[in-house]
C-alpha cells in the first residue's frame, strides 16, 4: 500500500491500521466514506475485517444502508475474509456479520463460499458456526472442490467430522482433478485423516482422472504403513 493511496483513501488506512477514534472522526464527518472503494477494489469494511479490527467493523457496520454481502474486487464479502482468518480470530466478527443478515449463500469469484475459506484455514469453531447457519457444505468451487477436499489437504480431523456428521458432506465426491477428500488426505500425508475418512465411508478404491488410487499417492513409507495397519486394524479392506 503506498503512501500516494492512504492518503486518498485515509478511512481505509484507519481501517487496516485499528486507529478507531480517527474512523469514526472520518465517519461523522463523512458516512459515504464507508462505500469508497480503493485502488485495490476494497471497501474500508473489507480491510478492517482483514486486519481484524473489530471496533472498526462495529462503526462500519452501524452505517446506514451497510450491505453486509458487498464484495472486493476478488468477489470476497467480509464474511469469507473473516472465516479465512488464522486462529478463527475472526468468529466475533462472523457472529457480528450473521447479526447483520451476512448471506452464507454468497460465492466468490472462484466459486467459495465461506465454508471452504474456513475449512482451509482449519478454523473449527467458525466451521460449526458457519454450519449452524445453514452455510452449505455441498458447494463445489470452480475446481470442483467441496469443502471437505480442502480439510482433508489440511488434514483437520475435527473439522472433517464436522462437516461429515453436521453439514452432511457427501464423503466420496470428486474434484476436477478425480480426487476425492481421501485422495487429498493421503496425498498430503494426513493418516488420521485419512483414517477418518475410510471409516466414514470412503471409499479407497476410486480412482482419480490418472488412475491412481488415493493409496498410490502417499508421499513416504511411513505414512503408508500407518494408513495400512491402522485399517487392517478397523477391519477396513484396502486395494
Amino acid at each position: 500500500m503506498n503512501s500516494n493511496q492512504n492518503a486518498k483513501f485515509p478511512l481505509h488506512e484507519a481501517a487496516r491500521e485499528g486507529r478507531t477514534e480517527i474512523a469514526e472522526s472520518l465517519l461523522n464527518a463523512n458516512p459515504k466514506s464507508a462505500s469508497v472503494k480503493d485502488d485495490d477494489e476494497r471497501l474500508p469494511i473489507h480491510w478492517a475485517v482483514a486486519y481484524n479490527r473489530l471496533p472498526i467493523v462495529e462503526l462500519l457496520v452501524a452505517v446506514k444502508n451497510f450491505d453486509p454481502d458487498v464484495e472486493d474486487g476478488s468477489g470476497w464479502t467480509p464474511l469469507m475474509i473473516a472465516a479465512s482468518l488464522k486462529d478463527a480470530a475472526g468468529d466475533p466478527i462472523i457472529d457480528l456479520l450473521l447479526r447483520k443478515g451476512a448471506d452464507v449463500t454468497v460465492k466468490s469469484s472462484s466459486g467459495q463460499n465461506a465454508l471452504h475459506f474456513a475449512a482451509s484455514k482449519a478454523n473449527i469453531s467458525t466451521v460449526r458456526t458457519l454450519i449452524t447457519n445453514k452455510c452449505s457444505a455441498r458447494v463445489k468451487d470452480v475446481r470442483g472442490q467441496l469443502s471437505l477436499h480442502r480439510a482433508a489437504a489440511t488434514g483437520s480431523v475435527p473439522i472433517l467430522k464436522a462437516l461429515l456428521e453436521e453439514g452432511k458432506s457427501p464423503v466420496n465426491a470428486t474434484d476436477n482433478d478425480g480426487f476425492t477428500a481421501l485422495h487429498h488426505a493421503i496425498s498430503e500425508g494426513h493418516g488420521d485423516a485419512a483414517i477418518l475418512l475410510l471409516k466414514s465411508g470412503a471409499e479407497p478404491d476410486k480412482r482419480d482422472i490418472d488412475g491412481k488410487l488415493a493409496i498410490d499417492l502417499v508421499p513416504d513409507d511411513k505414512v503408508r504403513k500407518y494408513i495400512l495397519q491402522t485399517a487392517e486394524r478397523e477391519g477396513i479392506e484396502l486395494p
